[in-house]
């Protein structure tokens, strides 16, 4: 992809997400929507693939219909209550097509098709990019909303994202689709407790960020997109494979390991708020995840003989040290016990 392409890109991308998050308008919001859609596609098409100009053509199509829906959603608001401020979301009918529009932006269950399908074709770190970043503009405009919003629906949203992310994680063997579920599994613990604690959904994104970064720079270094290459994939950097292996675990939530913070305090908030059944549910569905989570470690470890390859390549070669990847890693696998001084911060 040409340089300056790529700057332009990146740049519309920062300054799109920009926008968004810092607009009390909606028009504003909505142009940095639009702004962010028209950076990325490029990025999913550099390859020029006939699966990445799939995934581009898909990705459009969706996010231009959630962007519409925010448009309609947001002048219904004007013309029922004379406000465009974005934290007046008093109509009821807006407020449904509003929650409707950022489940497909986030691609939460029941609209989460095309964000699997979308990751699988694009790059590694084009798909990183998808999995955070781009989930930043959407999830502020629900933190923004969610006082506006049906708690219920929010809830069934939640709940269904949790089931499917964990369930149809369980039959992937492409590593891009196993964190596109993760994403969404993700997405649904962010969700069921954003009406009741915005600042615990921000620390669930932000620590959710981290780790997916640490998976997504590990992958991309060590070159593996699904499971049958990472079989051999611990003989070319032994020791990242081991701390990726710590960093999926973390993400999978179990403790000691960074990842256990926001599902700990999301169940903690959810018993708070007289949501028993709901945390008892969405807890037991993350074994779900849990199972394709421990899968992968085990590939990321296993030991299989360096002739199973039938490549000529060396058995380990020597790779220059990733410093991304090393904070990255830390982070996500060492921040459980900073959980009280985070814990009296929010």
């Amino acid at each position: 992809m040409n340089p300056h392409a790529k700057l332009i890109s990146t740049v519309s991308l920062i300054m799109g997400t920009s926008i968004t998050i810092s607009s009390n308008h909606w028009i504003l919001a909505w142009t940095g929507l639009e702004i962010n859609t028209l950076a990325i596609i490029p990025l999913i098409s550099k390859s020029h693939h006939p699966r990445a100009i799939e995934a581009a053509i898909k990705y459009f199509l969706t996010q231009s219909t959630a962007s519409a829906l925010i448009l309609f959603s947001s002048m219904n608001n004007a013309w029922a209550t004379g406000q465009w401020d974005i934290t007046q979301l008093n109509h009821p009918p807006s407020c449904l097509i509003l929650t409707m529009a950022i489940a497909i932006k986030l691609g939460l269950v029941p609209f989460h098709f095309w964000f699997p399908e979308v990751l699988q074709g694009s790059p590694l770190i084009t798909a990183l990019l998808l999995s955070t970043l781009m989930k930043l503009p959407p999830m502020t405009l629900l933190l923004m909303t969610s006082k506006s919003l049906n708690p219920t629906l929010l809830t069934l949203l939640a709940i269904s994202s949790a089931l499917v992310g964990g369930w149809m994680g369980l039959n992937q063997t492409q590593t891009r689709k196993i964190l596109a579920f993760s994403s969404i599994s993700h997405l649904g613990w962010m969700t069921v407790i954003i009406i009741y604690n915005p600042q615990l959904t921000i620390l669930t994104f932000i620590l959710y960020t981290v780790m997916t970064s640490a998976v997504f720079i590990s992958l991309s270094q060590i070159k593996v997109l699904k499971l049958s290459t990472m079989l051999i994939s611990w003989t070319k950097m032994p020791t990242l494979n081991a701390a990726m292996m710590l960093t999926l675990l973390s993400l999978a939530g179990l403790p000691p390991l960074t990842g256990f913070m926001p599902k700990w305090l999301i169940i903690q908030e959810l018993t708070k708020q007289e949501m028993t059944p709901t945390a008892t549910i969405i807890t037991m569905l993350s074994l779900l995840g849990l199972f394709f989570y421990l899968r992968l470690a085990y590939h990321s470890t296993i030991t299989l003989p360096p002739n199973s390859s039938n490549h000529m390549k060396l058995w380990r070669t020597n790779m220059m040290p990733n410093t991304p990847a090393t904070i990255l890693i830390t982070l996500s696998t060492l921040l459980l016990p900073l959980s009280p001084m985070i814990t009296a911060m929010i």
